[in-house]
Order: C-alpha cells, then sequence, then structure tokens
C-alpha cells in the first residue's frame, strides 16, 4: 500500500469537520455508521475518527440518497462492489502465483 493510501486511510477528522466537508448532519453521520455503511475508528473517549476514505464514502451514499436509493438498496450496492474488489483480488493473486511458479520453472525467467 503506497504512503497516499495510507494517508487517505488514517482516522483523525473529529465529526464537525466531516459534517462541514460532506454537507451532512452529525445523526446522518451517526445513523450511517450504524447502519453500517461506513465504519469509522473510535479514539480516545470513544470519539469517532473519521479518514478521508469515509469522508469519499460518505459522499458517495448522499448521491445515491439523491438519486433516490435507499439505505437497504446502498447496502446491495456496497456488497456487490465488496465482491467484485475481493474477485479482483483473488485474481491478482492468482497470476502472481503463476508468474512466480513460471518463474521458478525457469520457462519465462532465462535469459535465451
Amino acid at each position: 500500500m503506497s504512503e497516499k493510501e495510507l494517508r487517505r486511510e488514517m482516522a483523525v477528522l473529529p465529526i464537525s469537520v466531516v459534517r462541514e466537508l460532506t454537507g451532512l448532519s452529525d445523526r446522518q453521520i451517526r445513523y450511517y455508521d450504524q447502519q453500517g455503511l461506513i465504519a469509522p475508528v473510535r479514539g480516545a473517549g470513544k470519539q469517532r475518527r473519521y479518514s478521508l476514505n469515509d469522508v469519499d464514502r460518505l459522499l458517495e451514499i448522499a448521491d445515491y440518497l439523491d438519486a433516490g436509493y435507499t439505505v437497504a438498496e446502498i447496502r446491495e450496492v456496497e456488497a456487490k462492489r465488496a465482491a467484485k474488489r475481493q474477485q479482483a483480488t483473488s485474481d491478482t493473486a492468482l497470476r502472481s502465483a503463476l508468474q512466480a511458479e513460471f518463474m521458478k520453472i525457469g520457462r519465462f525467467g532465462q535469459a535465451r
């Protein structure tokens, strides 16, 4: 994972900043957390801390709601998206394993 990706995942933003960035109310943000659509990290004192990825996710949720989706439909879309990511990860792992195996047997690794 690159440093940029790690920084986007750092949960450092309090709910007040997230509220300003997304235009959502505190209640809406907490509701999406309760519904499992986001998963902020709990800091000292059990306060929620959000990452930039959480902010992006909240903006996506708001877009879905504006388009007429329900929370249940958003969950379905997210489940399908997660399944596709998992499949892509599996495919990448398989390709890497095959490539390593071919290199090991010398089929592509030896200069001619």
